[in-house]
């Protein structure tokens, strides 16, 4: 029955400690009702019942005043014992919550400081990922302003080559048309001397064939002629054979 007290008062006790500002109250009432189960038990020993109070040990009847004075400090210092039991025991208990707060505490330190170690790692990683792509961008960057300024070079040294060529193609077109031009003013002056050969030519040909013709008659003026004279001086007895023979 007493421990039944004893777990109630304390499961109580527990409940109004949670409240800093009834904590006086509490601790009276927890004397209180200490100093109620703690006088059958010194009844108990002194052989006494409460009923029996009037002869007691602790019985204030018929007490002189210093025994009165004794039995006040003996009560007020098991109060005192009480007061401090309990407040002992408050803070064991505020103690061993807060141990076990402080466990509670570190084990969740423990897993924030692995997690944080995890991300930490990660980090390491994701930079070394991130300065690797840096440098890989770095790198071909540089690549492409090198690339950029071979091509610019590779250009304008094309560009140069192109514009020399057209210049020499303009001037060789130019030349060429000269060439032409003049080609095409001698080949009308050969041919407007061919044309004046040819005219010419046909003019000496009539005149050569005009003089054969000429020549032909007077050939044959000077052929019958010769005849008419060979005839002339034939003796006639000479002509009979020759017309024998045509």
């Amino acid at each position: 029955m007493a421990r039944d007290t004893d777990k109630r008062g304390m499961v109580w006790f527990k409940n109004a400690l949670s409240k800093p500002e009834k904590q006086d109250e509490v601790i009276q009432e927890g004397v209180a009702a200490e100093e109620t189960q703690a006088e059958p038990a010194l009844s108990a020993e002194s052989g006494h019942t409460p009923d029996e109070g009037g002869n007691g040990v602790f019985s204030k009847d018929h007490q002189d005043k210093i025994s009165l004075d004794v039995i006040v400090s003996i009560e007020n210092i098991l109060k005192d014992r009480q007061l401090l039991t309990y407040k002992n025991k408050g803070l064991e208990e505020q103690l061993a919550a807060a141990n076990e707060a402080i466990s509670r505490y570190k084990h969740e330190q423990i897993k924030k400081d692995q997690l944080i170690q995890e991300k930490s790692k990660e980090i390491r990683e994701l930079e070394n990922v991130l300065t690797n792509k840096q440098m890989s961008y770095d790198q071909l960057l540089e690549d492409y302003k090198e690339y950029q300024l071979t091509s610019n070079l590779a250009y304008e040294k094309l560009s140069s080559q192109l514009e020399t060529e057209i210049a020499k193609y303009n001037k060789l077109q130019e030349e060429t048309t000269n060439t032409q031009y003049q080609n095409m003013l001698k080949i009308n002056a050969l041919e407007d001397k061919i044309r004046a050969l040819e005219i010419e030519n046909q003019k000496y040909a009539e005149q050569y064939r005009n003089i054969v013709d000429e020549k032909a008659k007077l050939m044959q003026t000077i052929t019958d002629f010769t005849e008419k004279m060979s005839f002339s001086f034939t003796p006639k007895g000479a002509t009979s054979p020759k017309s024998s023979d045509e």
